[in-house]
């Protein structure tokens, strides 16, 4: 087996790289120019280091480096995206829609030898429904650009499926874990500012699911059979919601509790209300997001039936525990 892994230099793509290599797995890693990768990659054996830009001309001519990378790839994992609540939407378009293009474009061109790619999307392409599904729930623009544009990638996707790239679409919902941004510091210094926000009390739950079950889950879809031309949701199962997260963070981080509180309907006017400055030009980012109240407001625990039957993967990491290996990458606690 011989891994190409894009989005390397960020969450998800930078552990799954471990996993690999630990699995001792031959490993290309395709990041920008401009990405910063741990110094430990330059001298690892089994790790080989591709730079270019997943932009729209790249496939038809890809520098020899990346043809030479490209030929022996049995598996691609495309990871790299723009994953944020706030953004321009440009930002969003070239990290979501148009780098799958690209990687899709040289999977078809240049990959001889390819048995799977695994796209990673994400339980947002759902739309936000106010009870979470499966995987036969429609997906659905919900008019925010995070979503839309992850859509519009796996449509993508999906239309090189049915021209005859072997893939898998794998979904994950709210990933946490050690250096995770949006799920867990973010989180962490809310709580740490006393700001963190608690939507219709926090009752919803959020699909926390740790990112070492996330690259197993990934791990499956590559390398099981059945799972070619499917695609599979990878949330948690023990019903967290919003309040016991950030409970168990809190104290974790001998912090009090969130205080604040408000219902779904007064939340997002809010968040409607805050981003309109910015929509207009005001620089930095709104108090609060309509995608981040959806996520806070909303079931994110989707059904993962169909990975436990066919990737048979079930998650392995305990609230508790996932919490506590994720603190050493925050700075001392409070």
């Amino acid at each position: 087996m011989h891994a190409l892994v894009t989005g390397s230099s960020g969450f998800l793509g930078g552990r799954l790289v471990e996993h690999l290599l630990a699995a001792s797995i031959e490993v290309t890693v395709l990041v920008r120019p401009s990405s910063a990768l741990p110094p430990a990659w330059a001298d690892r054996p089994g790790i080989r280091i591709v730079r270019a830009a997943l932009t729209a001309g790249l496939p038809a001519d890809p520098d020899p480096a990346v043809r030479s990378a490209l030929a022996s790839v049995t598996h691609i994992f495309h990871c790299a995206g723009c994953s944020t609540d706030w953004a321009p939407r440009q930002q969003f378009e070239d990290g979501n829609v148009w780098s799958t293009v690209a990687m899709l474009g040289l999977a078809i061109l240049h990959t001889p030898k390819l048995d799977r790619f695994v796209h990673v999307s994400t339980t947002d392409v759902y739309g936000y429904p106010e009870r979470a599904g499966n995987e036969t729930t429609p997906r659905r623009d919900a008019g925010l650009p995070y979503n839309r544009s992850k859509l519009r990638a796996e449509e993508r996707v999906w239309q090189a499926g049915a021209a005859g790239l072997p893939l898998t679409v794998v979904r994950p919902a709210s990933i946490y874990g050690p250096g995770g941004k949006a799920f867990f510091t973010d989180i962490a210094t809310l709580l740490r500012q006393r700001l963190m926000l608690l939507v219709d009390g926090g009752c919803s739950p959020g699909g926390f699911v740790y990112i070492d079950d996330v690259c197993a889950g990934l791990l499956g879809a590559a390398t099981r059979g059945d799972a070619a031309g499917q695609a599979y949701n990878l949330s948690s199962i023990d019903g967290t919601t919003w309040r016991r997260y950030t409970q168990v963070l809190a104290e974790a981080l001998r912090l009090p509790a969130p205080w604040l509180q408000l219902p779904f309907r007064a939340a997002m006017g809010l968040a409607i209300a805050s981003e309109l400055p910015h929509r207009a030009g005001f620089p930095g980012r709104p108090l609060l997001t309509q995608h981040g109240v959806y996520l806070l407001g909303r079931d994110q625990q989707y059904n993962t039936d169909k990975a436990r039957h066919q990737l048979g993967w079930l998650p392995q990491t305990t609230l508790e525990v996932g919490i506590e290996r994720s603190l050493a990458s925050l700075p001392l606690r409070a």
